[in-house]
Formats: structure tokens, sequence, C-alpha cells
């Protein structure tokens, strides 16, 4: 099964068990794939939003059945499921939106660093080239960021 089409499957199987994919990486060999899923629930307002062990344990012994029948990997893959944690990564523009008001840590190439940011606004973007986040800077500096300008971005958390 191709990636795109693995990644899919898996996020719509992750979906019907109540449960959203925050991450979906694939990785080791194509004998030995590692899989692995950071979910959440759907519309959680705080990172992790209480997933439990159990709770991974549970989506993990549900898909696979399904990985196995599939032979992915000959059947010899590696499936991780966790939560997203503390500092989640921030992809989508429904996913910043939900967490707007909070310190976000960001890569952003074009800027050459990295930054601890406070997301203030969301657009969708159809004119400016996709959806686009307003940040705010250390000392009040506001700039409008299109998403695919930023690499990286998760919730800052002060340990």
């Amino acid at each position: 099964m191709a990636l795109p089409d693995l990644q899919r499957e898996l996020e719509r199987r992750v979906a019907a068990l109540g449960f959203e994919v925050v991450e979906c990486r694939v990785g080791g060999s194509q004998r030995r794939p590692l899989i692995q899923l950071r979910i959440d629930r759907p519309g959680a307002s705080t990172a992790g939003g209480g997933i439990t062990v159990d709770e991974c344990a549970a989506v993990s012994r549900a898909l696979e059945p399904w990985l196995d029948a599939e032979a992915v990997g000959e059947g010899r893959y590696v499936l991780e499921v966790s939560s997203p944690g503390l500092e989640r990564p921030l992809r989508r523009a429904d996913e910043w939106r939900r967490f707007l008001g909070r310190e976000v840590e960001v890569l952003v190439p074009s800027l050459n660093g990295r930054f601890r940011v406070r997301a203030v606004a969301v657009t969708d973007g159809a004119e400016a080239g996709g959806p686009a986040v307003e940040l705010e800077f250390p000392k009040g500096v506001r700039r409008t960021l299109r998403l695919a300008e930023i690499k990286e971005a998760r919730l800052a958390f002060d340990w």
C-alpha cells in the first residue's frame, strides 16, 4: 500500500474510533516499517486532551488486525500510538484556530530562526496563496505568515 493511502486509511480508522490523528510518521524500512501515530480527541482545547495509555493501547489493538490483513511490512511492522503531548505540533489552519492565544515555538527558514510567538489570528488565505496565521513576536511585533512558510510549529511549554 502506498504511503499516502496508508496514512489516509489510518486517519479514517482512528476517526471511526473517536480520535483524530495529530501526527502520522512512517519510517523504518520496507520490510519492517515503523508507524508512529499521535492521537488526540477531536476539538481538544488542551494539548494531549487527556489521552490515556489505555486509549492508546485500544487504538493500537484496533489497528493491528487491519495492518496484518494488509500485510504492511509483511506483518513485521512496529506500531506506536501515543498522545501528542504538551508540545503538540500545529500544522493545519484548524489546529492553529483551536490554540489561538497560546504561545507557540515556530521554525521559520525565511526569517532565519526559531521563535516563541503567540498565535493571534488565522485566515483561510485564498487570495494570499493558502492559509495564514498572524503571529505576535517578542516586543509586540506582529507578522502574518502563510502556514507553508512555517517549517515546524509546536505549542510552547515551560518546563
